[in-house]
């Protein structure tokens, strides 16, 4: 199983753009702290006041947002864009044609960067 960590401004503001990905809760360590699954991936949610929050020995601040991102794969990428969007989900972009099928950059709210990906059918 992977486990990938995001740091998120408010635990419970992306709650439901996680709940529209299919994500379930599994664990909740007070306010600033959840673990979601989905398949096999687990995800931690860390907020303000999490260890992962705190500033580094050189005093950079570890922040949501970039580049780098979590891939879900899905089945109908229209759908669940359009189930993103009730929650007040941010896009990047307008889905994207690649060889392998149609992707777009979703944005949690805190700015963290889920790749949806729709595999081409043959």
């Amino acid at each position: 199983m992977a486990i990938v960590r995001y740091l998120v401004d408010d635990v419970d503001a992306a709650l439901p753009f996680y709940a529209a990905l299919g994500f379930t809760e599994t664990e909740r360590w007070g306010p600033p702290f959840v673990m979601l699954a989905r398949e096999q991936l687990t995800l931690w949610l860390s907020g303000p006041g999490t260890s992962a929050s705190r500033p580094l020995a050189d005093g950079s601040q570890p922040r949501p947002g970039g580049w780098n991102r979590l891939v879900i794969e899905v089945e109908d990428l229209a759908a669940t864009m359009q189930a993103l969007r009730a929650t007040g989900a941010r896009f990047r972009s307008e889905p994207i044609q690649g060889p392998g099928g149609q992707q777009v950059l979703a944005e949690d709210p805190s700015g963290n960067p889920v790749e949806l990906f729709e595999a081409r059918g043959d």
